[in-house]
């Protein structure tokens, strides 16, 4: 299933669906599963089960079950069932939480109402199977004390931490589609007419929209969250170091690498575009150890975003506060026509779905951070996904790590220049980002199942693990 194309509509319509707070390492495999552990909890107490049950099953399927492990999937769901969310979990607690439920097996349901958990058997990882709808596919079942079935559920995580119900119109949590937009769009051909009928520019459509669902004093004050949240990842992961959680024992090179810069800067010969690579290796190698980090529009692609914007802070003349909210804003948007149109998801379309998206969005925001015209902006996510177009979802052992955390600074190197290319031309070009975005769908829906975070090709399976 993706939003496009299946039995499940999506209804997501603001850009806080694309950037959410959360914990690495995978949206789709560890915020997903963890939030989808979460409703289905939830749905116990409020049909006022929670106290009969004795017994809860989780299984996984697909890509889920064959690159869980490694993507912390068995630890999402376990925090989940005892009523974390990604996006208020403090990543401190997960390890001890971890620990008391596998020490004693059990779980505290919600964190209130305690049961034995048998995580070898309450929680199976079916990797020769796959539900109908997606990829990435869960099923929860609740019983009592007598083995009775009190409730069953289907779920799916359908990428950047969204979780879709078996039997609901569109992502849990999203926006309901009866909140009337002032300017509803559903492709970029239909973002631009929009924009061009009312003299706007697509932040300031974007904006409008964002007002309609809440106080323009909200949606401010979130979009400042967001960048304290990249700004702050991007220090953790420059405070860090040693080796990432796992067993390919990646040590962390963005420490280093920032001591290197700030030695060469300091001397007067560094290559500004050496600090992008930085700022994208400390963000993905935060999110590879389980650290706090914005989805944009996925944590596997969650280094690109930051990056290109503390290139525009850093870097850029006339950056402004104003000008993240533009870029914010406008790459958002271009999330959208993605979510709506094909997929984010690495388990439906390769990582083209995931870095390939957040580069596009990455030169969008660029774009239109430093005043590009509107065709100039959409142009500019046009060049950043067509150069993306094929790109696999091979993680080597399963982990978000090889090939993950380079491919972010290669997406974040390749935003920049995507927006000036743009910028440098008028706006017209000869492939619309509307096409781009439904040959990336097509070649997603081509591309064998092993490319597509299964770690059954590529990268992994040619790279051994040590």
């Amino acid at each position: 299933m993706s939003d496009a194309g299946s039995g499940a509509a999506s209804v997501e319509r603001s850009v806080f669906d694309i950037f959410k707070v959360g914990v690495g390492p995978s949206s789709s495999h560890t915020m997903g599963p963890m939030l989808a552990a979460r409703l289905f909890v939830s749905r116990l107490e409020s049909e006022g089960l929670l106290a009969r049950t004795a017994e809860v099953y989780v299984r996984l399927y697909g890509s889920l079950a064959l690159t869980g492990i490694g993507h912390c999937t068995d630890r999402a769901v376990l925090l989940g069932l005892e009523g974390q969310e990604p996006a208020t979990l403090d990543p401190a607690a997960m390890d001890p939480a971890i620990a008391r439920i596998r020490g004693s097996a059990r779980i505290r349901l919600l964190g209130r109402h305690e049961i034995a958990f048998d995580e070898p058997m309450n929680l199976l990882f079916l990797r020769d199977q796959m539900l109908p709808r997606h990829p990435n596919g869960l099923r929860f079942a609740a019983r009592d004390a007598q083995g009775a079935t009190l409730l069953e559920e289907e779920m799916y995580s359908i990428g950047g931490g969204a979780v879709w119900r078996e039997g609901e119109a569109g992502a849990a949590g999203a926006v309901a589609d009866e909140v009337a937009l002032p300017y509803p769009f559903e492709s970029a051909a239909t973002l631009l007419a929009a924009c061009h009928a009312h003299g706007l520019e697509i932040h300031e459509l974007t904006l409008a929209n964002e007002c309609t669902l809440r106080p323009r004093a909200e949606v401010g004050a979130r979009l400042a969250e967001v960048w304290d949240v990249m700004q702050a990842c991007v220090n953790r992961g420059f405070a860090a170091s040693g080796l990432l959680p796992g067993s390919l024992k990646v040590r962390r090179r963005a420490p280093r690498l920032q001591r290197m810069l700030e030695s060469e800067d300091k001397a007067g010969r560094s290559d500004p575009m050496e600090w992008v690579n930085a700022w994208a290796l400390a963000v993905n190698e935060e999110n590879a150890a389980g650290g706090r980090v914005v989805t944009a529009p996925t944590n596997g692609a969650a280094g690109i975003i930051p990056a290109v914007l503390h290139y525009y802070t850093r870097l850029c003349h006339g950056a402004d506060e104003a000008g993240v909210r533009r870029f914010l804003l406008t790459a958002g948007a271009i999330g959208l026509l993605y979510k709506r149109n094909a997929s984010i998801s690495g388990a439906e379309m390769g990582c083209q779905g995931e870095v390939g998206v957040a580069c596009s969005m990455a030169a969008a925001g660029l774009a239109s951070a430093l005043h590009a015209t509107n065709t100039q902006v959409e142009n500019a996510a046009e060049i950043g996904m067509e150069h993306n177009l094929g790109l696999t979802c091979d993680p080597v052992g399963g982990l978000v790590q090889i090939p993950c955390i380079e491919r972010n600074a290669m997406g974040a190197v390749k935003a920049i220049n995507a927006a000036r290319l743009a910028l440098r031309g008028d706006g017209s070009h000869k492939v619309t980002l509307d096409q781009v975005i439904a040959t990336m769908h097509q070649t997603g829906r081509d591309m064998a199942a092993i490319y597509k975070e299964t770690s059954q090709g590529g990268l992994a399976v040619n790279v051994p693990e040590c």
